[in-house]
């Protein structure tokens, strides 16, 4: 299996359900204030980071809490996303991952980190900090986050897109989501949960463009979806249109400036 480093040279491979996923993975050694002798002001720094960056470009909320999702997802919460590869077969290539934001953000507060504290904090930890700091920046939720993450030095371009164990695909049913989260000793509710990162950022149409011009292939709409915000979203959405973004959650605009 081939290996990668970032940038730095380094391996580096909602809240509740990636906090159990990270548990899955990692198993021991992670606590709250897993920093505090070794690089004491790490996660200040991250903050600071994170408000500097949500200032001027609040639109990466969305991203970053996401990438902490897709990370998590493959071989568990290691970084792995993180990944380059000479040949581009590494995770972030992986077609699910392509439309990943904030790799140049991690990469920031990595610096910062580096310039305290070299070589100490995890860049699995940075992706799990940063996805909490930038869900309170957005008048989201604060929590404590458990670190000492190990970065993983394993990411295969194939792991995403395996149609048993990869991510799930944005069309994929109520019932192979709650497969695919079962596969991760996640249930029903933690689905519901995680669900719910979504009312902030942004959806390209072309995702759902068959719901709203031909949902079974006659022309026609999908009958779960209110015909109200079917009308809204065709006056932003035109069939066939592989560039506009609609927000995932209307009145969710105020992040995408």
């Amino acid at each position: 299996m081939a290996t990668y480093k970032n940038s730095f040279g380094y391996f580096v491979l909602p809240v509740m359900v990636l906090a159990f996923l990270t548990l899955q993975a990692e198993g021991q050694g992670l606590k709250v204030g897993f920093y505090e002798k070794s690089c004491p002001h790490a996660e200040k720094i991250v903050t600071t980071v994170i408000n500097e960056v949500m200032a001027v470009a609040p639109s990466l909320s969305g991203p970053l809490l996401r990438m902490h999702f897709h990370d998590c997802y493959i071989r568990g919460c290691d970084g792995s996303v993180l990944l380059d590869s000479p040949t581009n077969q590494s995770e972030k290539f992986a077609p699910p991952n392509l439309s990943l934001r904030g790799f140049n953000i991690v990469d920031r507060v990595k610096l910062a980190l580096e310039n305290a504290c070299p070589g100490v904090v995890s860049c699995a930890d940075i992706v799990a900090l940063v996805a909490r700091d930038v869900t309170v920046a957005t008048k989201g939720p604060f929590w404590e986050v458990e670190t000492g993450r190990r970065d993983g030095n394993v990411s295969l371009i194939s792991d995403p897109i395996n149609p048993a164990t990869g991510l799930p695909p944005f069309f994929a049913s109520i019932n192979l989501l709650k497969q695919s989260f079962a596969l991760r000793g996640l249930n029903t509710k933690d689905l519901v949960v995680l669900s719910g990162g979504h009312t902030i950022g942004m959806s390209h149409c072309s995702s759902f463009d068959s719901r709203l011009y031909n949902f079974t292939g006659i022309g026609d709409t999908d009958p779960s979806m209110d015909p109200n915000y079917i009308a809204r979203l065709k006056l932003k959405c035109k069939q066939g249109d592989q560039t506009t973004l609609a927000e995932l959650d209307p009145g969710s605009s105020l992040l995408q400036k």
